[in-house]
């Protein structure tokens, strides 16, 4: 119960690694915030998180809105009270190669991914500063590295998050908080599982360990990253790939 006790908010947890996290972090004894936009499949997964013995409660969200981000950390502590950890999951991707990217699509996803991560960290430094401690862990990718064709602004939206972990390492270390990120690779999730065997083959090939990662091996990390374990860990970047980027 390396988390027992502790109070957390997951942005975009309604489902896939957002919600492999809640789930995750219920079994080490912490009470999780699901807050996501689809508020229905939010509460569907706070029942689900609530059944380890936890409290959990959804909270409807959009990120990229200042508004809707004051008034969920005002539900949030208002329910939960002291915030200890955050983890900005929430994300879109609107994929095509860069002449064909409208305006509307880079805004989109640098909105969500980028700019509601600066937006609820923020409101959670507000909290944790004056608690002199908590954690932010961001979800990143490794296109964030390495790039990748047709997503311009998916990989750029996921490199700003390594530059804001690392800018808020800096300016509140003093007051106790940590930042970290960590970087997915391919995940098995259900976009892929509904690929033919020759695709994933091709992908496959990218990776030296030879297969995709899941949810839980992304959870292992965030789990570790939000435990006492690495309370001498901020500023850094975990990466989760299977050697994809190295």
């Amino acid at each position: 119960m390396r988390l027992e006790g502790k109070n957390v908010l997951i942005t975009g947890a309604a489902q896939g690694i957002g919600k492999s996290v809640a789930l995750g972090m219920a079994k080490e004894g912490a009470n999780i915030a699901i807050a996501d936009l689809n508020i229905e499949s939010a509460q569907d997964t706070a029942r689900e998180v609530s059944a380890s013995g936890v409290k959990s409660i959804a909270i409807k969200l959009d990120v990229s809105k200042q508004d809707d981000v004051k008034a969920a950390f005002g539900v949030f502590t208002g329910e939960l009270g002291a915030l200890d950890i955050l983890v900005n999951n929430a994300g879109i991707t609107r994929d095509t190669v860069l002449l064909r990217m409208k305006e509307e699509d880079w805004d989109a996803v640098l909105n969500i991914n980028l700019k509601g991560s600066f937006l609820c960290s923020k409101e959670a430094i507000k909290i944790m500063v004056k608690q002199r401690s908590g954690k932010i862990i961001s979800i990143s990718s490794v296109v964030a590295f390495m790039g990748n064709p047709g997503q311009a602004n998916y990989s750029s939206s996921k490199a700003g998050l390594i530059g804001l972990t690392k800018t808020i390492a800096k300016e509140y270390a003093g007051r106790g908080i940590r930042a970290n990120a960590v970087a997915p690779g391919f995940i098995r999730t259900a976009m892929t599982d509904i690929l033919n065997d020759e695709v994933k083959n091709e992908m496959k090939k990218a990776i030296p360990l030879g297969q995709f990662g899941t949810p839980e091996d992304v959870t292992n990390a965030i789990i570790f990253l939000a435990s006492k374990e690495a309370d001498y860990i901020t500023g850094q970047v975990i990466h989760v790939n299977g050697g994809m980027y190295m």
